[in-house]
């Protein structure tokens, strides 16, 4: 009965440095998962600040009186809230769509704001990463119908 318990258990002499290779083997898998939840991480908060400047930009230019004076606010706007979340992007783009404002008293109509921002993941170093991607967001808020416009 010893012989055959012998048999299928293995020697504590074979097993020596075996937990030194697994962990050699499992090191860089393990460090390329938790650069993948970093970055899904930091996507899903540029994603949300984008659209939350997005929103805010157009609340702002529903306010302006003129069309000038509603892409002036966008643009503070969508710039102040990437800057209050802490998102450097490399290039922002901000499109503010004032037709709204022709519209006769009375009528409905609403200011529509896309904001666009290319976020850099080249300080990730994780490989066959991009070095950035394009978070894009959309806001519409309505005018105010009796307001002169």
């Amino acid at each position: 009965m010893i012989r055959t318990l012998r048999r299928h258990l293995p020697a504590t002499g074979e097993d020596r440095g075996s937990v030194t290779v697994e962990l050699a083997i499992l090191a860089p898998a393990l460090l390329l998962l938790l650069g993948a939840l970093i970055l899904a991480g930091r996507v899903q908060v540029a994603a949300g600040a984008v659209e939350q400047a997005a929103r805010s930009a157009a609340r702002d230019a529903s306010l302006a009186r003129t069309p000038d004076q509603a892409r002036g606010a966008a643009a503070a706007a969508a710039d102040r809230e990437l800057t209050a979340a802490g998102i450097t992007c490399t290039t922002t783009a901000v499109s503010v769509d004032v037709t709204g404002f022709g519209a006769p008293l009375g009528q409905d109509a609403v200011v529509r704001v896309a904001v666009g921002c290319t976020v850099s993941m080249a300080d990730l170093a994780i490989p066959g990463l991009p070095g950035s991607r394009t978070m894009s967001a959309e806001g519409i808020s309505p005018l105010d119908t009796f307001r002169s416009r």
